[in-house]
């Protein structure tokens, strides 16, 4: 697999890179497979824990079942770092755009720019789509002033969860997104219009 700038960062489902992001950070993204499952379970029970905690809500089985119960390897792309997986994103087509879900980095990753390079190359196609993206993150997450400074902002939330949603940029990012299967992403355009309530939203989400 080949290395280049963040810039050049391909579509999800192909094999991209990602390199010279941050402190000589070294990535890459390549589609989803099967046998990813347990590496990502791991990753999102380390990532999740400290805020599961905060809120009560931990419970080992639960962190690591609720993700093999929804792993979609057609959705997901996998972070590669130094030949291993270390982080996983996914974009699904719905009526009302897309929802970011499952995007965990490990800690080793954070704080390199890698989290921000990914984000740019999801958002990219959602832009070029003129797609709103919708996403749920836990209250109090850190995660959530990353998402508010690539545009995400609040659409409501609950004693878990906040729900955010970023309209599509004017001016697209110059790096391709990812890659949703032909059948959902016209699905999603033929629905564009159609408006989603709050109460809608938090009946998609998946609990932690």
């Amino acid at each position: 697999m080949e290395t280049s700038t963040g810039a050049d960062v391909g579509r999800l489902g192909r094999e991209v890179g990602g390199g010279g992001v941050g402190r000589d950070a070294r990535w890459v993204l390549r589609r989803a497979e099967p046998a990813d499952v347990e590496r990502i379970v791991e990753i999102r029970a380390v990532v999740m824990r400290p805020d599961l905690e905060r809120l009560g809500r931990f419970d080992a089985h639960r962190v690591r079942q609720r993700f093999r119960d929804a792993f979609s390897p057609a959705h997901t792309s996998v972070v590669v770092a130094d030949g291993a997986v270390a982080g996983c994103v996914a974009l699904r087509a719905a009526e009302d755009g897309y929802w970011l879900e499952h995007f965990y980095l490990a800690p080793a990753l954070q704080g390199r720019g890698v989290g921000s390079a990914v984000l740019r190359t999801v958002l990219g196609r959602a832009d070029a789509d003129g797609m709103p993206v919708r996403l749920n993150v836990l209250r109090g997450s850190a995660a959530q002033r990353l998402y508010e400074r690539h545009g995400f902002t609040l659409q409501a939330q609950d004693p878990v969860d906040v729900f955010m949603v970023r309209e599509p940029s004017v001016e697209p990012h110059r790096a391709p997104g990812p890659t949703v299967p032909a059948s959902a992403s016209a699905s999603a355009s033929a629905s564009a219009s159609a408006s989603a309530s709050a109460s809608a939203s938090v009946s998609r989400r998946l609990p932690a």
